[in-house]
Formats: structure tokens, sequence, C-alpha cells
């Protein structure tokens, strides 16, 4: 490289040669794109800093061996889009209008860094998502897929799928469950944010929640212009009179396997919450979000088959198959129908086509029911494992909730607490647990310990070693 390329900052000719040498051997047609997409990657990368002056058309297209009108062009791009700029002999010079890139991407995903044993709840074991299967419905989906199918969706979702859910949901959890008004999400997130903003759209500006209840539900709702009122349990579920001078019209519940305490609503109280809802002509929204998971006898059906008109129902794969893949399904009351719908449409014009005919595909031939046994057996060894593991280190422990689900709820003695600082000795020794009161918005006032133990992603060895840890820091 001739002495010409050296500039102010101290970057040579030969070094800025070396950064664009691979766009000069791209094919002759693709290479004047290519010598500009390489000079903007290194200004965004930082290679070629503000400030830097580069070589002249003249001795760059020299040293790359391509014409002067090449790089001139390349030159003259990047000048009119501010990377670049120059001025009548004073050469060019990288512009400062450009921020370097940051080298990396942050993982935003929710995780405990650090921790021997998690019993945070929430997820289901992974390792048991049946990959050979599913990738065998996906070949299969991929070969038979009609290609209109890859089109914009009907913002429900595909006809095959709703006619799948439909007859799965009805068997498996008993609720009346017409195809056209299945809703398919990416999740119960989105179902619950759909349904906010619909009853905001009414004139609904406040929904009731379980307390203790999901801790998510504040934000979820708040996006939607709603505010949460908790509502308070009792041993049947959700206490009538508190309900009764809420003032809410709506009212989110999880009446199969209430969340976190483990209950499942009597009898009773489905008819008294369902005569409240007829009552205000009001809403329950029932999130069955671990309703197949049941250990000593066959789950309670869905609230929504004893009326639905006045319950909206929603689940997903989230605890069946990995939360990952962003996929569920909401039953509408035929009077909200059309605006959810709507509302579906202009969020995000549908889920997508590929992993719901994949999905359809999964349940038409059975591979969803064999995948739910296969996790009802693990899953109720793990809390079997749990259960034996707090009595054998922790026997005064009082495990409440019915056998159900992916959690359990655990009281140790006050001896134990207070909670505070229970807690941050078994972080000290890498336990990370839930304490029940994350899920409330009740202040308890004595010093128990109350903790929300997920067991279905660890395995019943690591169960057995993260109890006998968690007993083990409490006694050091």
């Amino acid at each position: 490289m001739t002495s010409s390329g050296t500039n102010a900052t101290g970057l040579t000719g030969s070094a800025a040669w070396e950064l664009l040498l691979p766009a000069a051997s791209a094919p002759a047609r693709a290479r004047g794109r290519a010598l500009q997409a390489a000079l903007r990657e290194a200004i965004r990368s930082g290679r070629l800093t503000p400030g830097t002056r580069l070589p002249s058309s003249r001795d760059l297209a020299a040293d790359l061996g391509v014409s002067r009108g090449l790089v001139t062009e390349a030159y003259e791009q990047l000048v009119a889009e501010g990377y670049l700029r120059s001025g009548r002999g004073a050469g060019t010079w990288v512009g400062d209008a450009v921020r370097a890139a940051r080298p990396h991407a942050r993982d935003l995903a929710p995780r405990s860094p650090g921790t021997l044993v998690d019993f945070v709840p929430g997820t289901p074991d992974l390792s048991l998502f049946p990959r050979a299967a599913w990738a065998a419905v996906q070949r299969a989906v991929l070969a038979e897929l009609p290609h209109h199918d890859l089109g914009y969706p009907d913002p429900r979702g595909l006809p095959r799928l709703r006619v799948a859910l439909a007859g799965l949901l009805a068997r498996r959890r008993g609720v009346v469950a017409d195809p056209e008004r299945i809703v398919v999400v990416s999740g119960v997130a989105q179902a619950s944010a759909l349904l906010g903003h619909v009853l905001h759209a009414r004139g609904m500006r406040t929904i009731g929640v379980e307390d203790p209840g999901s801790p998510q539900h504040d934000a979820l709702y708040a996006a939607s212009g709603l505010a949460t009122v908790p509502l308070p349990l009792d041993g049947d579920g959700l206490a009538l009179g508190p309900l009764g001078t809420s003032g809410v019209r709506a009212v989110v519940t999880t009446p199969s396997h209430q969340y976190p305490t483990g209950i499942a609503y009597s009898a009773r109280r489905r008819t008294e919450l369902l005569d409240w809802a007829r009552s205000v002509d009001g809403l329950v929204l029932e999130d069955d979000y671990d309703g197949d998971f049941r250990y000593d006898r066959a789950p309670v059906g869905a609230l929504q088959g004893l009326d639905p008109e006045r319950v909206a129902y929603t689940g997903s794969v989230s605890k069946s198959l990995a939360p990952g893949l962003r996929l569920g399904w909401l039953l509408v009351p035929e009077a909200l129908t059309e605006e959810v719908v709507e509302r579906k449409r202009t969020m995000d014009l549908g889920h997508p086509s590929l992993d719901q005919a994949l999905f359809a595909h999964f349940v038409e031939r059975g591979d969803y029911d064999r995948q739910l046994r296969r996790c009802q057996r693990a899953y109720r060894e793990r809390r079997d494992a749990l259960v034996g593991a707090l009595a054998e280190h922790f026997p005064e422990a009082r495990v409440s909730g019915i056998a159900a689900g992916l959690h359990a709820i655990a009281e140790l003695p006050e001896r134990y607490g207070p909670e505070g600082d229970f807690l941050e000795r078994v972080a000290g020794a890498g336990i990370a647990v839930r304490p029940l009161s994350a899920c409330t918005h009740t202040l308890t006032g004595d010093s128990a310990v109350r903790l929300v133990l997920g067991y279905a992603h660890l395995p019943p060895a690591r169960i057995r070693a993260g109890v006998r840890t968690m007993a083990e820091a409490l006694t050091a």
C-alpha cells in the first residue's frame, strides 16, 4: 500500500485493505454492494473509529484490485448515509454520527444463576420434551402443509388446530369447546392481555385476583389499563363476602389447582362463584395452568363446563411440553368472541401457522396424550420425593394443597424464622426458593416460614439433596 494511505489517527491503509479484502473478492455484480456493506460494518463495529482518515479512492482501488469508480461510488454512498464525511481536497474520514454496536446481546430469560438446587416453581422438566416425536411430526407437517396455510392465518388460529383442541379439551377437561370460539394464543399471558383489553374497552377499570396468587397479575393487567383488586381465599376458594363487596365484575381464578395454595375449589364454591358472575353480569377468567396433573384421583373438570357464557377458559403447553413454544388457547364466551378475535388480529395478525399445524398433528395422532401420561408419572414421583424429603429433614413441616400440579406449599415451624433470615441462609447454601409472601398482598404477622416449592423440573435425587442441604444450612 502506498504511504498516502497513512492517516492522522494512526490507521494505515494496509489495515483498511485487510478489512475490505473479502468484499473485493465478491462476484463482479455484487462487488459494489459488498464493499459498501463491509465499510458500514467496520464503522458500526468500531474497527474504523470516528475521525479515521480513509485511503484515497485511487490508492484503495489499486490495493483491492477493483476499479476506482467502484470505490468512489462506495465513498459517496456512505457519505450520503452519514457514515463518512469528506471535503474538497481534505480526503474522506469516518464520521462521528455512528456509535459502535455493543459486541454482545444480553439474555433476560428468567433464571436463578449460581444455585445448586432451584426450587422456584413454574418450570416443567424440559428434558422430557419429546424431541424425536416432535421432529417426526415436523417432517410430516412440512411435507403435507398446503402452500396457502403459510399465508396470514385466521386470527383465531388454523381451523385444523381449533378442531383438534376442541376435542382434546372436551375429552380431558370437560369444557364446552366450540372451535369457532377458540383462539390460539402465545400462552396464558397473551390470553389475559386480550381479555384485559376487551374488558377495558367495555368500560371496566378493575379486575379481581386471588390473594395469594400469581405475582405477574398486577403488571399484566396494568398493561391493559385494569387495576387488580386482591381478593382473599378461604378453604373452599375465593371468599364470597369480599368478592361481593369489591365492586369488580371480572375475576381471575385457578379453581382446579389454585396457585399457589394448592387447594381445589369445592363444588359448592364453584356454583356460588358462577351465581355471583350472573348477578353482576360479570366474567370469570379461568386459568387452567396445570389442570391435567392430579396424582390422587382423576382431575376435576374445568369450571367453564358449568357455564361457558360466564367463564373464559385458558391454558397452554407451557407445563406439559415447554414454555418456550409460546402456544396456548383461549375459549371465549360468545358475547366476547368478536371483540377478542379483532383484538388478536390487530395485536399480531395471528399465531405462526407452522407451529399450529405441527401441534394439531401432534394432538391428532395421540402424541400429546402420551406426553401428558409421561409427565404425570414423572411429576407424581417427584412430588412424593419432595414430601418424603421434607418429612425426613423437617419432620414438623406441614405440606398443604392437593396432590397435583408442579409445586407444593411447605409450612415450617416458627423456630425456623423469621422468613428473611431463613431465605438468606438457604441462599447462602446455594438453594433458591420462593416464599409464599412473594405471592400475596397480605402480611400474615407471624414468624412461620411458608415456601412455594417447585419440583417438576428436578429429578428425585436432586430434590432430596436440595432439601438436605437446606436443612444443613439452618443447623450450621
